[in-house]
């Protein structure tokens, strides 16, 4: 099995024979589409108000803004670039692309289908938290957050089924409150951050090498399948500077901004004597110094810019579906979805981020590593569709998801003394996975390449 073999265009799917790039006259400049899209994501309350529980306990300030810059670095250089570029080259998206790495059969499932499907995830995760933050702002009980829950993900799925351009109309303006809300925070906490100290008895348990790990672990794994829906954004971009660019202020500095940002409020509050050690959300943080109805007002305002957030991973969804079920109305497959995230969200499993964001890192590490070494192999291009089931791909896959999710698996009582509790196993899942893929395609596990005539190669 071998690249030098290059198979008929009779022999390709009918969704790879139909596939058109985008041409360069629907392109544009980085900061009208990559930045900002990808800026939002890392806006977005949960990920930044949660954050400082990562460590600034254990190892501190110091230890908790470098485990931010390093995870900002592997989520640009390693989880983005490559699969941006090869949007940008190709002007193709995920679901195509990803057939070089895992065959035109294989590529249906992953990433396609596994794209979408985990995008349902993501929408239990983003019910969950905006069901209980509402539900805390008016002093609901139980059945106030059930019913949240269910109208938010039934809601954000009829916009992401309605498309891009109802999903935009609700994401245009909202993005600037969280954004506020981080500069309140600095304001009233920030002068106080530097000289904040951990109590000597967590420090002394982890230390700072604890601290960047956790950071890292957690803020990966929550960008972990946006890295990978680079293909599609650098579908939009003209060149590979707009791809750079893009990832740059979009997810190095957005990362930087808004999880430094949080940590900073959450050292100063403690420093300060605001609140005791065992706090560890930034909004808790800003209850200590705002009115009540003005901190009412703040965590409305929080979770319905969140909103946008959850129509986008149901739009993602239902693009998906779409692709790999086009038989089936995606009325019935986003609506089971839809039923799975609001199952997820009123149980209370999507609210275990640690747990959520894992399983995330672990099923797309791999998949970056994977698509990565793919393109480096093929000289900083995309080889075209491989036919069938490619094995590289998947056996580089199976490998790093094992890995990936071995943390999940040491939580179990009864596998704790079997599976080791692996650091940073995210990044860990990726490296596994561009290595066995490297290795797979040295040595010929392979299948041929598909012709494929539509194709610009920029």
């Amino acid at each position: 099995m071998s690249t030098q073999t290059t198979a008929a265009p009779s022999q390709l799917p009918d969704y790879l024979a139909s596939a058109t790039p985008n041409p360069s006259a629907n392109r544009a400049p980085w900061f009208t589409n990559t930045a900002p899209t990808f800026a939002g994501v890392f806006l977005w309350f949960i990920f930044w108000n949660s954050v400082s529980s990562s460590g600034l306990s254990t190892g501190g300030l110091w230890p908790s803004i470098i485990g931010i810059v390093v995870a900002a670095l592997i989520c640009h250089f390693l989880f983005y670039l490559a699969p941006g570029l090869l949007g940008m080259k190709t002007g193709l998206p995920l679901y195509v692309v990803g057939t070089s790495t895992f065959g035109s059969i294989g590529g249906l499932i992953m990433p396609g289908f596994l794209m979408g499907a985990l995008q349902f995830g993501w929408l239990g995760v983003n019910s969950w938290g905006s069901a209980t933050f509402l539900k805390e702002s008016f002093g609901g009980g139980d059945g106030m957050f059930y019913a949240l829950c269910v109208i938010w993900a039934v809601g954000a799925a009829f916009v992401g089924l309605k498309g891009i351009q109802y999903v935009a109309k609700v994401a245009t303006f909202l993005p600037i409150i969280p954004l506020a809300v981080l500069i309140i925070g600095l304001v009233l906490f920030g002068g106080s951050a530097f000289s904040y100290k951990p109590t000597a008895e967590p420090a002394a348990s982890g230390g700072a090498m604890t601290t960047i790990l956790l950071i890292v672990t957690y803020i990966v794994g929550f960008f972990a399948t946006a890295g990978a829906a680079g293909v599609d954004f650098g579908t939009n971009s003209r060149d590979g500077d707009d791809v750079k660019k893009g990832g740059y202020v979009g997810i190095l500095a957005a990362i930087v901004l808004t999880a430094v940002i949080s940590v900073l409020v959450v050292a100063g509050a403690r420093a300060s004597g605001a609140i005791d050690g065992t706090v560890v959300n930034m909004t808790d943080a800003l209850a200590t110094k705002l009115s009540p109805g003005f901190f009412k007002a703040v965590m409305i305002g929080l979770t319905l810019a969140s909103f946008p957030g959850a129509c986008f991973s149901s739009f993602i969804a239902a693009n998906s579906f779409k692709t790999v079920m086009p038989k089936v109305n995606p009325l019935v497959s986003v609506g089971i979805g839809t039923i799975v995230s609001i199952a997820l969200a009123v149980t209370g499993y999507a609210g275990d981020l640690p747990s959520v964001f894992g399983i995330i890192g672990a099923s797309f590490g791999p998949i970056c590593g994977a698509m990565t070494a793919d393109y480096i192999l093929n000289g900083y291009r995309w080889s075209g569709p491989r036919a069938g089931f490619n094995p590289a791909g998947w056996v580089a896959w199976a490998l790093g998801f094992f890995v990936g999710v071995m943390p999940n698996l040491h939580k179990v009582e009864s596998l704790a003394n079997a599976i080791p509790d692996v650091p940073a196993a995210p990044v860990v899942a990726y490296v596994v996975g561009f290595v066995v893929y490297a290795v797979c395609f040295k040595i010929g596990v392979k299948t041929p390449v598909l012709d494929m005539p539509k194709r610009i190669d920029a």
